[in-house]
């Protein structure tokens, strides 16, 4: 009895002492990789309320400075259309003195001309087409030029106004003649020449 029951405790000695070591490293295994995950960073969470905040402060950044930038191009706008108004009215204003200006001299010629009570018939005539000639300066220099076709021209519609057809020896649709000169004002046509023109044959 003492023999076997030796030997069963013996049996199995052996068998515990085989199995330890192999818990032991298991142990040891588990606790390495504990510490391996434990060493791993965790990963970086996202907050969706910040990043929409964010995007939010950003829009209205960038609305702000829209913002801005519209009213600085509406006022440049307005001091531009004021500044052209103004240019416009200093145009016209400056033009019409001008045009005055040129003008004085006769005036002060048609003034002085009935002035002289006892004046002949020649010196009035004279002193009429010297004021004549001032006034065609006057309005040359303001770019007011007559229309005055002569005989045989091609009739022109746009600086013509025919005001009779009657026959005559020359080519058909031409002027016979200027029963009222017209003008033009830089390349504008102030008032048509009134003319008879020919038949057509």
């Amino acid at each position: 009895m003492s023999d076997s029951s030796s030997q069963n405790t013996s049996n199995s000695n052996p068998g515990t002492a085989n199995v330890m070591p192999a818990a032991e490293a298991l142990a040891a295994a588990a606790a390495a990789m504990g510490t391996d995950t434990q060493a791993a960073p965790a990963p970086a969470t996202h907050d969706p309320l910040a990043d929409a905040q964010a995007e939010l402060a950003n829009i209205k950044a960038q609305n702000a400075t829209l913002a801005d930038q519209y009213l600085r191009a509406q006022a440049d706008v307005q001091n531009a259309r004021r500044r052209a108004d103004e240019e416009i009215s200093k145009a016209r204003k400056f033009a019409v003195e001008g045009f005055a200006d040129s003008l004085l001299p006769v005036l002060d010629s048609l003034e002085a001309g009935l002035a002289i009570q006892s004046a002949t018939p020649e010196q009035i005539r004279e002193g009429a087409e010297a004021t004549l000639r001032q006034l065609k300066s006057a309005l040359e220099r303001n770019k007011v030029v007559d229309i005055n076709p002569a005989a045989g021209t091609k009739f022109d519609p746009h600086h013509h106004q025919a005001i009779s057809v009657v026959p005559a020896q020359q080519e058909a649709n031409t002027v016979v003649t200027v029963l009222q000169k017209g003008y033009l004002i830089a390349d504008r046509v102030l008032r048509p020449a009134l003319v008879t023109v020919t038949a057509p044959k």
